[in-house]
């Protein structure tokens, strides 16, 4: 492929995958649904079955699995710098969108304001959904509902971010001991044009960083290092889906000083009002800490575990799917998924925003729009900061 055709075949990568930065509303699941209807369905520029294994590999994997996917498809159709592009269009509008959004929440004295409390509102409703939808999928038997258990009693009790690392870690184990006789019936094959080389360098500066960034964060005592630190961890442990990082962030920046709880939680609300990955939610975080240059650097921090780890697995993916032990821990990490999640709905967002019998029917008719009606989370969203205003006024 000369110059030219590739460097047309990359611009028009970018106009497709931003047009579905910018309309992909709905959450991970949707965003799965937009990219079959464009990328498999409309312009076939892939076929079912390896659309099929590339979202497997996603779910397989920890990150926002619908990032994940946009990557692996612009690698398939245009190398590296494919899934480059294709990954800087999706996420770029909602970066943009939340970088602003915080640059107003920091400008103005509007932490009393009664949609930021609204917005708090939505947040509940936001990750009640979440849990009830994810728990029926991940915890469908007495032994993962009880690892999930377990998982929520231990954060719940011991609300440190070495605890959800710890809680993780066991999680894998007991999956690896109850479910490694698993039944495993996927036979497929695919081709990805990675060579096993880069894949291999890529999974090495995965865990590198990994392992590295806390210790040059203790020697340098630098704020930049220890912020790309805090929210590349966070990016490297989410199973499970976007709603996941919502505890380990809060984890990591909350008790530091380094945001406040009611800045997390708005900004968490207005995050599900934009289209585009619920990572971005770094985005924003990053710009009340340090500006428009911190949400860019938060943002490339919490997303680059996703693209390392893609890269890094899609020419051994047919190897590790087949293994009944992997799959077996990757079963007890998404169940101790839906404890995490539970223990960061009690606290802090249940505590910090549910302070009324008043807040807590908003927070239900919040919930019912979003799994009863269907409607749009941007919907629920404005509807949350109107609801949040009226009770202000009405106190």
């Amino acid at each position: 492929m000369n110059v030219t055709n590739r460097f047309t075949l990359l611009i028009e990568l970018f106009l497709v995958s931003t047009r579905l930065g910018l309309t992909s509303f709905g959450g991970p699941t949707a965003h799965l649904g937009y990219f079959h209807e464009e990328y498999v369905r409309r312009r076939k520029w892939m076929d079912e079955k390896s659309y099929a294994d590339l979202v497997a590999l996603a779910q397989f994997l920890p990150g926002p699995a619908s990032s994940q996917v946009g990557i692996g498809i612009g690698v398939m159709r245009a190398g590296v710098l494919g899934g480059i592009v294709s990954f800087i269009g999706f996420t770029l509008p909602s970066v943009i969108a939340l970088i602003l959004f915080a640059l107003l929440l920091t400008g103005f004295d509007i932490g009393d304001a009664g949609w930021l409390h609204g917005l708090k509102i939505v947040a509940v409703a936001i990750v009640a959904h979440a849990i009830v939808g994810m728990a029926k999928s991940l915890t469908p038997d007495t032994k993962r509902k009880t690892i999930a258990l377990c998982a929520l009693l231990g954060t719940l009790l011991w609300q440190t971010a070495f605890t959800q690392v710890a809680v993780i870690l066991l999680a894998a184990f007991l999956g690896f001991l109850l479910f490694k006789q698993h039944d495993t019936t996927e036979v497929a094959n695919s081709s990805f044009p990675i060579s096993k080389k880069i894949s291999a360098i890529c999974l090495l500066l995965f865990f590198g960083l990994l392992f590295l960034l806390p210790i040059i964060r203790e020697v340098s005592g630098s704020y930049w290092v220890a912020m790309f630190d805090s929210f590349y961890r966070s990016g490297s442990l989410v199973f499970g889906g976007g709603h996941v990082v919502l505890p380990l962030l809060e984890q990591e920046l909350v008790p530091t000083g380094w945001i406040s709880e009611e800045a997390f939680l708005a900004g968490y609300g207005a995050t599900q009002a934009v289209p585009g990955p619920l990572f971005t939610f770094a985005a924003y975080l990053g710009t009340v800490m340090k500006g428009w240059q911190g949400g860019l650097v938060a943002t490339v921090a919490v997303f680059l575990p996703a693209f390392l780890l893609i890269l890094g697995a899609l020419p051994f993916w047919d190897r590790l799917r087949s293994n009944p032990n992997i799959k077996g821990a990757i079963m007890g990490v998404n169940a101790a998924v839906i404890g995490i999640l539970i223990s960061a709905f009690y606290f802090p967002i249940w505590t910090s925003s549910i302070l009324a019998p008043a807040d807590f029917a908003l927070a239900a008719v919040l919930f019912s729009m979003l799994a009863y009606w269907k409607l749009p989370p941007w919907i629920v969203v404005g509807t949350g900061a109107v609801g949040g205003s009226l009770l202000a006024l009405l106190s």
